[in-house]
């Protein structure tokens, strides 16, 4: 017979690792991850991967004051950004994703991104947005539309496994999205 802690411990060790979101209402910029990495979500800690490159990029593309750890991840909703995935599952690699469960998730995410009102919301790779807009020629930048009433931006992911964009291409990228949430916020 195991007792009630026992039981409790159990089924702790057999639940789905859960990565909470950072998240605010009237952000400037809400990054988009497609979904949790095993060790972000079994930390606890968004881009908390070895190989992550997103708190560098982030530092280095100037939104940041200093290059923040995965443990203070709380910490960019005093710069005016937070930090959420499409879908909550976390898997090893984002391809282990079907289709069909990230258009299952795309309804209540954008009823997340309506909710909370960021000015952008900044998908981070193609993938996740594709899915769940149907749309499949998607360009980095700026996109045409919006989502759940927020500008919407595309980012290369920063991802170790993402080798098609150096560090600098990377800062780069951001460093756009920056400025123009900057100007918004200037326009406004």
């Amino acid at each position: 017979m195991h007792s009630d802690d026992s039981l409790a411990e159990l089924a702790n060790a057999n639940a789905a690792p859960f990565l909470p979101d950072i998240i605010a209402p009237g952000l400037s910029v809400l990054f988009c991850g497609i979904n949790p990495g095993m060790r972000a979500a079994a930390t606890g800690r968004h881009f908390d991967g070895r190989g992550n490159r997103f708190w560098r990029v982030l530092h280095r593309a100037g939104f940041t004051p200093q290059e923040f750890r995965p443990e203070n991840d709380r910490e960019l909703l005093q710069h005016g950004f937070g930090l959420t995935t499409a879908v909550s599952r976390a898997t090893a690699r984002a391809d282990e994703l079907s289709r069909a469960e990230i258009q299952a998730a795309a309804a209540q995410f954008e009823l997340k991104v309506q909710h909370y009102a960021p000015r952008f919301i900044a998908f981070l790779g193609k993938m996740a947005l594709a899915e769940m807009s149907g749309k499949r020629d998607i360009q980095w930048g700026l996109q045409s539309g919006s989502f759940g009433g927020a500008r919407v931006w595309v980012l290369p992911n920063p991802s170790g496994l993402n080798r098609a964009f150096s560090l600098d291409a990377l800062v780069g990228a951001y460093r756009e999205l920056r400025i123009a949430a900057q100007l918004s916020s200037v326009a406004e």
